[in-house]
């Protein structure tokens, strides 16, 4: 029994539909509803509408990715006790319509990351790119967030001067706008690209963590899990929490899902089996000191859900997405590992064996190139290779374990 091939689907306006995936031997579908807004019900009529959709094509709704945590809730705003109401109400509703796991992160304003969403790859192919001293020079001097020169090693910011140096005003643009909208806008980013001033915006939303370290993150974080995981466990539903990206702090905000002792942390918060972990190789490969393989013979009792990508790590901390096998990491050890957590699950009885597995992002390559519309890291054929290379990893692990 391999892991459950799965995608990320996002919605009716995705170019690739539901009987693409049919075709492609996906088994479920990773799919939230985009169309409602932050911090409102998910009602059980929307809920059903898109899992009769992905059950009438003989597929399962496997994952919400995601069910978005509000900034006020990570905030604690006055307006938490109404999002917190809500949320509750849309895993009782996820529940009683058979959807069992909920990935979400916690991540304060920025989602994800990169500096060039084109990074060109020697075979040809595109991928994305996190270059540490461009994305200084956009904290530094393109946002000229205050003081932001303290948050980051003195080798870096030096870099980030020259950098900055070399870019002309309209390159200096589209390095803002792509980090602040165009990477965060189809996964329910703070800011889209209808608001005249995102930079403006943006820094707003970055001085409401003003006074905020890891600890209070922290402390905001277990008071969600307190108020959430004992409705997740009334409702039959497994929250799986996914790692920062990259997994070390940015724009002076705090990053507390990003290492072994962040686990440790969030499991001694609330122990809870519902309480569990997306194990995302490519954004935890992203830190040189992390060992994932430790992660996942640590802590693979509380995964509930698995991204699976490559990264390249390059010595002053930035890294490029390098495909699904190829890369810093070891691929065949962590598949074998998330097999064998596996096999002691179905040993054990318990009900989630499943372990939804998708592979995380993809190189544009071929036909990716004659289609506009695919969201930044998610192209058709640089997916399907990766999903088809992860299946015949898992078959080929299988048959000696």
């Amino acid at each position: 029994m391999a892991l459950e091939k799965t995608w990320r689907w996002f919605g009716e306006k995705d170019p690739i539909t539901l009987d693409m995936l049919v075709q492609m031997g996906v088994e479920g579908v990773i799919t939230a509803l985009h169309h409602i807004p932050n911090g409102e019900v998910w009602s059980v009529e929307e809920i059903m509408k898109v899992k009769n959709a992905i059950e009438k094509r003989g597929m399962r709704w496997s994952v919400v990715e995601s069910l978005p945590v509000s900034e006020g809730i990570k905030i604690c705003s006055d307006d938490r006790p109404r999002l917190i109401k809500n949320y509750q109400e849309s895993v009782r509703n996820l529940g009683a319509c058979g959807i069992d796991t909920i990935c979400y992160n916690f991540m304060p304003v920025l989602d994800w990351a990169r500096t060039n969403l084109h990074y060109k790859l020697n075979n040809g192919g595109e991928s994305m790119y996190f270059d540490f001293p461009t994305f200084v020079a956009f904290d530094a001097y393109i946002l000229k967030r205050p003081d932001a020169e303290k948050d980051y090693p003195k080798e870096v910011v030096e870099k980030a001067k020259e950098v900055f140096a070399q870019m002309s005003e309209e390159e200096a643009e589209e390095l803002a706008y792509n980090i602040i909208v165009v990477t965060q806008g189809f996964i329910d980013g703070v800011i889209d690209g209808s608001v005249p001033d995102p930079k403006g915006l943006f820094l707003e939303f970055i001085k409401r963590y003003e006074g905020y370290d890891k600890n209070k993150m922290r402390e905001n974080l277990k008071a969600f899990l307190d108020d959430v995981i004992p409705v997740a466990e009334e409702a039959g539903v497994n929250f799986a929490i996914h790692p920062d990206d990259p997994p070390f702090p940015v724009l002076g905000l705090p990053r507390i899902i990003g290492q072994k002792e962040d686990y440790e942390w969030l499991y001694e918060a609330n122990k809870s089996p519902n309480n569990g972990i997306t194990f995302c190789a490519g954004s935890l490969s992203a830190r040189k000191e992390n060992n994932l393989l430790d992660i996942i013979e640590s802590y693979g009792e509380r995964i509930h859900f698995v991204h699976l990508r490559n990264t390249k790590l390059l010595p002053d901390g930035s890294f490029y997405e390098s495909g699904h096998l190829s890369g810093s990491q070891n691929m065949v050890a962590l598949m074998t590992a998330l097999l064998k957590e596996q096999k002691k699950r179905i040993s054990e009885g318990r009900k989630d064996v499943k372990m939804p597995v998708r592979p995380d992002h993809g190189i544009k390559i071929l036909d990716d190139y004659n289609n506009d519309k695919y969201n930044p890291g998610y192209p058709l054929v640089g997916r399907l290779k990766g999903l088809a290379e992860l299946d015949g990893l898992m078959a080929g692990i299988e048959s000696f374990i």
